[in-house]
């Protein structure tokens, strides 16, 4: 695997705009970057809605930050994913544009793009390395999701061809931790089944409710980790090609229950609803070129999910309740 040349972007004294810091991965890297000696750049969305141009255009020229880490996005589960259609194709596509574009104008000197495992087919050789983009069919119940982002991939290297930008992009894999969303309607895997195992432990309950069959393998990295990766390809990193970030494993979903309710606390009878789907039968990433770069993950799934859990009972659990 090719190496991309290492440089050293110094965050220092940097304005930093993180686009969507109440997010589970923008409030993590906010969070991050409290260490780095930066000036930290936030706007809410009563104070500025990504889908326009005109606003965000505005608000950029009088901002001008140095860095944009675009991590604002609009984000979901499976049932989301395949119910909701416009909301993350056209939603997504809107937000990248206007800040990859309004950067360009105000002149920041480094943006990085966050995208989603999902970009990669359906069936792509596992564990899926950058090079597998565009191989293959996407996986239909997240493919606007998917094509979204991977538009704002080609974005940024489209601005780096042209305009010599150093816009770079990172591929974090499936993601959990605080401020994760918990709503069963639209939430992911483990913050549903969190929510669910909680459920059971405060009200009772004889059964876990898990989607699915229960065989597909997925990976998982706590966001505080992704964070800490971010601000190291920040530093280090400006290529052409996105790069990967994953833990180097993954369990199956009925492991990922097992292991849930045990973090909670409940023994509770596992079954699964075989009428829901399972979405790609494996998400692996090869995050060797990441690795290669001197990153590696200090979370295992176990110890982030007591975390989670733990902030998940100091600010969710009384609204779920």
């Amino acid at each position: 695997m090719t190496r991309a040349p290492q440089t050293v972007f110094d965050l220092a004294g940097k304005r930093i705009f993180v686009a969507g810091h109440r997010g589970m991965v923008g409030s993590a890297l906010v969070r991050r970057l409290a260490s780095e000696n930066c000036e930290i750049i936030t706007a809410g969305r009563e104070a500025l809605d990504l889908r326009r141009q005109a606003d965000v255009e505005q608000w950029m020229a009088a901002q001008k930050p140095d860095v944009v880490v675009v991590a604002a996005a609009t984000v979901g589960g499976i049932l989301a994913n395949d119910t909701r259609p416009v909301d993350f194709l056209y939603d997504n596509l809107v937000i990248e544009t206007n800040l990859i574009e309004s950067s360009r104008r105000v002149g920041v000197k480094k943006l990085l793009f966050l995208g989603s495992s999902c970009i990669y087919p359906r069936l792509a050789p596992q564990p899926m390395r950058e090079d597998a983009l565009l191989t293959g069919t996407l996986e239909p119940t997240n493919q606007w999701y998917a094509v979204a982002k991977i538009s704002g991939i080609m974005l940024c290297r489209a601005y780096r061809k042209q305009y010599g930008l150093d816009y770079i992009s990172a591929m974090p894999t499936n993601l959990y931790g605080f401020w994760d969303n918990f709503d069963l309607q639209s939430s992911h895997v483990i913050a549903a089944l969190l929510a669910k195992a909680h459920a059971i432990k405060t009200k009772g309950g004889g059964e876990l409710l898990v989607w699915g069959s229960g065989t597909p393998r997925r990976e998982f990295l706590y966001a505080d980790d992704l964070a800490d990766a971010l601000v190291f390809l920040m530093r280090n990193y400006s290529g052409e090609e996105h790069v990967n970030v994953g833990v180097g494993d993954d369990v199956t979903i009925r492991e990922l229950a097992e292991l849930i309710v045990r973090v909670v606390g409940i023994d509770p009878k596992l079954r699964f609803d075989f009428s829901m789907p399972d979405g790609t039968p494996r998400k692996l990433l090869d995050s060797g070129r990441l690795f290669g770069l001197g990153w590696r993950p200090k979370t295992s799934l176990e110890d982030g999910l007591r975390k989670t859990y733990a902030w998940y009972l100091d600010h969710a659990a009384a609204t779920a309740d």
